[in-house]
């Protein structure tokens, strides 16, 4: 099988691609011959070693897969050779064929292809269990989105639509903000770099001067200072990433918090699915219900093959990407 390796720390660029040995699964995992793999912000993280995970080299990066089981391993019964299946990595997805756990696997709804599949668990895995599980947004409320059209921030965009809230995204390009509206029908928008007032005027008055109840934030920097500064009387401030700026992570004043009895919440979608593994199933169920009843509208602006995975992982680093990125198998 083809793998793509990282061998030494650094750029994408550095990635090697290798023939490699199948692998066989041990006790309680599953063969997976991988037909999509999601490209992440953390796998950019990953191979230059400034992840919250450490593996030994080398290592393919890629944490959410979807293909099919070709092997099952010892003490696995519920999932069987042919299943269609997504599989929940911490790395090892950017191969051909890879080991998953078979308490880490999701079955794929049959009317969900598979690059759809290997897009979706951890976008919509995240924006769920923040939005609903920390947040306890409401139908009504104003959900700011920053990073609105990145992955994450996407499918908050579409599944704030689907709770009923007030929708304001927010990010650095208005071509991709005119997609985002036009996908999920969003009408305020606001582009932070060519702003000429402060980011919490704008949202102060797009929401009637009460601010935002939801901000959604996987960017950190300036605008997570502005977020403090809009957010609502008792609003949640829902801190998801620093993509912004992974060296320098923003500081809050805890008198802005005080002051609109508001809560700044941390996300970690991962250590959730690890923490609490049955909360994480029923939301990726009530997720796959949403998306059959075509509900949900998850968007990929890029499909590249494995070869080419250097270039996918650049395209999401310069913010080329609206929605997902995800590499194909050949």
């Amino acid at each position: 099988m083809k793998a793509l390796l990282c061998k030494a720390y650094g750029p994408p660029e550095t990635l090697v691609l290798e023939e490699l040995p199948s692998p066989t699964p041990g006790p309680g995992q599953v063969k997976i011959r991988v037909r999509a793999c999601g490209v992440n912000f953390p796998d950019l993280l990953i191979i230059e070693n400034k992840y919250q995970e450490h593996p030994d080299l080398p290592f393919a990066p890629g944490a959410e897969v979807a293909g099919d089981v070709i092997e099952v391993g010892p003490g696995v019964t519920d999932i069987a050779v042919g299943d269609r299946v997504i599989g929940m990595l911490d790395w090892g997805g950017y191969q051909e064929e890879t080991l998953c756990d078979a308490a880490r696997c999701l079955p794929i709804p049959d009317s969900m292809d598979y690059d759809i599949a290997a897009s979706f668990t951890l976008t919509y895995g995240t924006s769920y269990h923040a939005l609903v599980d920390r947040a306890r947004l409401s139908a009504g409320e104003t959900l700011l989105v920053l990073g609105a059209s990145g992955g994450v921030g996407t499918a908050a965009v579409d599944i704030g639509r689907c709770l009923g809230a007030h929708i304001i995204a927010a990010g650095g390009n208005d071509e991709k903000l005119a997609r985002i509206a036009g996908i999920y029908g969003v009408d305020d928008l606001i582009n932070y770099t060519t702003l000429e007032e402060p980011l919490k005027d704008r949202v102060n008055a797009l929401s009637g001067g009460k601010g935002a109840d939801v901000i959604y934030d996987p960017i950190g920097g300036e605008a997570f200072q502005q977020s403090l500064r809009c957010v609502n009387w008792e609003g949640r401030i829902l801190f998801v990433g620093f993509a912004s700026d992974g060296e320098n992570l923003p500081q809050a004043r805890t008198n802005l918090l005080l002051l609109k009895g508001s809560a700044l919440i941390g996300v970690f979608w991962g250590r959730f699915t690890y923490e609490n593994p049955k909360k994480n199933r029923e939301n990726m169920s009530k997720l796959f219900d949403m998306f059959s009843a075509g509900e949900l509208s998850p968007h990929i602006s890029h499909r590249l093959p494995l070869a080419q995975g250097a270039d996918a992982m650049y395209a999401l680093a310069n913010r080329e990407v609206v929605g997902k990125c995800v590499i194909v198998m050949e």
